[in-house]
């Protein structure tokens, strides 16, 4: 007797994944005093990080591509 095995879809796009993120970050956003970390984020760009924090930034932004070393 041939046992049946369920295939569910996942990977890269994995909907497990994603519902976990989700369920994370709701809970998060229901625990998180948001103010605050939104006050502690402006005074860390306006502090002596503020400079890296901006790099950081602007590299991030470039993607995967921008992590690669150029050749």
């Amino acid at each position: 007797m041939k046992k049946k095995t369920s295939k569910k879809l996942e990977g890269e796009g994995s909907y497990t994944g994603t519902r976990g993120y989700n369920a994370g970050l709701a809970e998060h956003m229901r625990k998180a005093d948001v103010g605050a970390l939104a006050d502690e984020a402006m005074k860390a760009l306006e502090g002596e990080e503020g400079k890296e924090l901006r790099k950081a930034e602007k590299e991030a932004k470039k993607g995967p591509q921008g992590l690669r070393p150029h050749r």
